[in-house]
């Protein structure tokens, strides 16, 4: 380590990039400024400590090519952030200390769809959404797709164990994930697991490096299990008057009606409020406390008819201003059209944000968490957006400042000192930092939630994989 504590890494010069290049072809590597630049950014919003650059680009086209990459960079000391989409939310592929972004984005290819198997291989810079497209014409599911599934790269799902709406029913990426082809550090390649659903031939490896945030191993080839494709899906769009009676109603429908929907979606009042602004849209009962999506699916009409009739008996018991049910495709798209234009609509605002965040507390917990946080947003002139997973406790809150005048000169701190109440928040009612965003670039708040054993547990299992502390150096702890 050098002084300050940041690790003594070797430069990026010329003979570096030629070296490069003989690796990967005169194309394969770039130290343009701009692309630099581009690549050097995610989705991260506020930056939370300061900008960063690359001073190379690798653009891989095979896992050999990944492999000699990685043991030349470790072979000199250089740091190597790999790099899917780009549409992470914590700071995952940002090059804290410069040095190679490896982009994934050439390594594109589905190598094999195998329906006996009920399985499908792919290379890590698949779009999420190309895979779930080829296994339903297969009549095949691959139910891990998050909500970015149009823009993120499978291999980026993996690194951040990427959950989405579907996580309640089916599991979140790695309950999805059979076998990897992975990247050590050093340069070795490893086979983690296979087609085969039972394994406990050594240490469970494969569901280590998902959700590692790209800081063990570079993922070079997936294989993901698919499941039977239901043949019927009806939504429900459940307008509701408080939160506390939305999360009485969750729990009523999975224990008294015996259902477990494939999604349970929330928007809080000013998320439809703001969605109407920004579209032009007039959503009924807007001036809910919350609305709910619900989506039931299934082989069997009858069946999921009756469970649709079920949970809408359930809601109407349970408070529900009113339940509209969508079965046709374009009406189930209208529902699903809000949702995706709550996140849209944070973006194009005028006023900065303040924070994003991914947090995760016990379903009973939730309207205990929701009482807490206006006080919260109150104290540091804030106000926010709230909707998410609601179903599996994964919420997503925006927070920005309550007006211009709120704005201080130092977002930053002002951020820090808000994240600091939000989370103490979260750790007392058993919650924790992040559900499917990762950890990234807020990696100085771990210490929150994790115990001084469990940190120290989680530098050794770096330092094993990773001992020149070389692949994506600066996350996830201190």
């Amino acid at each position: 380590m050098s002084g300050g504590g940041r690790p003594a890494y070797s430069p990026v010069t010329e003979g570096v990039l030629s070296d490069l290049a003989d690796i990967l072809g005169t194309y394969g590597v770039s130290a343009d400024r701009e692309k630099r630049a581009a690549y050097s950014l995610d989705e991260t919003l506020p930056r939370f400590e300061g900008e960063y650059r690359a001073d190379a680009v690798c653009f891989p086209e095979s896992a050999e090519q990944v492999s000699r990459v990685m043991k030349y960079a470790n072979d000199n000391r250089i740091p190597v952030t790999p790099r899917g989409a780009g549409t992470g939310l914590s700071g995952g592929a940002i090059p804290l200390y410069g040095g190679i972004v490896l982009s994934m984005e050439r390594m594109n290819g589905i190598l094999e769809i195998d329906a006996a198997n009920r399985t499908l291989t792919a290379e890590p810079g698949v779009v999420t959404s190309e895979i779930t497209k080829l296994a339903r014409e297969r009549g095949l599911l691959y139910a891990g797709d998050p909500c970015s599934g149009d823009i993120s790269f499978i291999g980026g799902n993996v690194a951040e164990n990427a959950g989405g709406n579907k996580v309640i029913k089916y599991g979140a990426t790695g309950a999805h994930v059979l076998g990897l082809e992975v990247v050590l550090p050093d340069g070795r390649m490893v086979e983690l697991g296979g087609k085969r659903r039972k394994d406990v031939t050594g240490y469970d490896l494969i569901h280590l490096i998902v959700g590692s945030e790209g800081t063990l191993a570079v993922v070079t080839k997936v294989t993901l299990n698919l499941l039977p494709l239901p043949k019927r899906v009806t939504d429900l769009l459940v307008p509701m008057p408080t939160i506390e009676s939305a999360m009485n109603l969750v729990s009523l429908i999975t224990t008294r009606g015996g259902v477990i929907p494939a999604s349970i979606e929330f928007m809080d009042r000013r998320s439809i409020q703001n969605v109407e602004e920004y579209t032009g849209m007039c959503i009924p009962h807007s001036d809910a406390g919350t609305q709910l999506i619900i989506q039931l699916d299934g082989m069997d009409r009858g069946q999921l008819w009756n469970d649709v009739e079920r949970v809408g008996d359930i809601c109407a018991g349970g408070g529900a201003l009113e339940v509209f049910v969508a079965e046709d495709r374009n009406a189930r798209d209208r529902v699903w059209r809000i949702r995706r234009l709550v996140a849209e609509e944070e973006w194009t605002g005028s006023m900065p944000l303040l924070s994003k965040e991914d947090i995760v507390v016990p379903m009973g917990g939730i309207s205990a968490f929701f009482e807490l946080l206006p006080a919260i947003s109150q104290k540091h002139q804030a106000t926010y957006n709230a909707y998410g997973h609601i179903g599996d406790g994964n919420i997503h809150i925006t927070l920005f400042p309550e007006s211009a005048d709120a704005v201080e000169e130092d977002t930053a701190k002002s951020a820090d000192s808000l994240r600091r109440d939000l989370y103490a928040a979260v750790r007392e009612l058993g919650g924790t930092l992040s559900g499917e965003h990762g950890v990234g670039l807020k990696k100085k708040y771990t210490d929150i939630f994790l115990s001084r054993a469990h940190i120290d547990l989680i530098k050794s299992v770096k330092a094993a994989f990773d001992p020149n502390d070389i692949l994506n150096p600066g996350k996830i702890v201190m």
